[in-house]
């Protein structure tokens, strides 16, 4: 009376197309596997190259101007523009440094320009600083005026003595108030 049916048997069904195999080792292909000897994905990140190093025993006389990052640990007499600027401890800048990010620890004798401008307890900076955001720790040295800007990097700016509006900056007394 009772017979078995093969509607809840698992495997193919007799008389379909799953007879075929479903594996690719079946089908006669191979499954994609990676190789060993196959370069990285393209979307892997490249390693960020190490910074630049000037050393405590070097003494350089001129710009210097880079993409990447530099830190200073002797004396450069000139302007430096780069990515992320280091000033060591022992080190000495006499010029403009302009750089996404300066760390000083040492000594600055010039313009500062930096998105992000940092003086530890151990700088000493004589010069004007530029920046968008700005930290100086208890103990730096700082002479001179600090001034925030939006894009600090932008040095065709507006001329000196302009009002954010382009109006010249008002020279001498003001007018008279009159009296209510």
């Amino acid at each position: 009376m009772f017979s078995k049916s093969r509607i809840n048997e698992p495997g193919p069904k007799q008389g379909s197309d799953s007879d075929k195999p479903q594996t690719p080792e079946a089908q006669g292909t191979k499954p994609a596997m990676p190789d060993a000897r196959s370069p990285a994905p393209s979307s892997a990140p490249k390693p960020k190259p190490s910074p630049s190093v000037l050393s405590s025993d070097l003494m350089i006389k001129g710009n210097i101007k880079t993409s990447g990052d530099i830190q200073v640990e002797g004396q450069v007499e000139g302007d430096i523009r780069a990515h992320l600027l280091t000033v060591g401890e022992g080190a000495t800048v006499k010029g403009e440094v302009m750089a996404d990010d300066v760390v000083v620890n040492g000594r600055v004798v010039g313009r500062v320009r930096g998105l992000k401008v940092r003086l530890t307890a151990t700088a000493r900076v004589e010069g004007d600083i530029i920046h968008k955001t700005i930290a100086i720790e208890s103990g730096a040295h700082f002479e001179g005026s600090v001034q925030r800007q939006e894009d600090p990097l932008n040095t065709g700016g507006k001329p000196v003595g302009q009002r954010p509006g382009g109006a010249p900056a008002q020279q001498g007394n003001p007018a008279p108030k009159k009296d209510a």
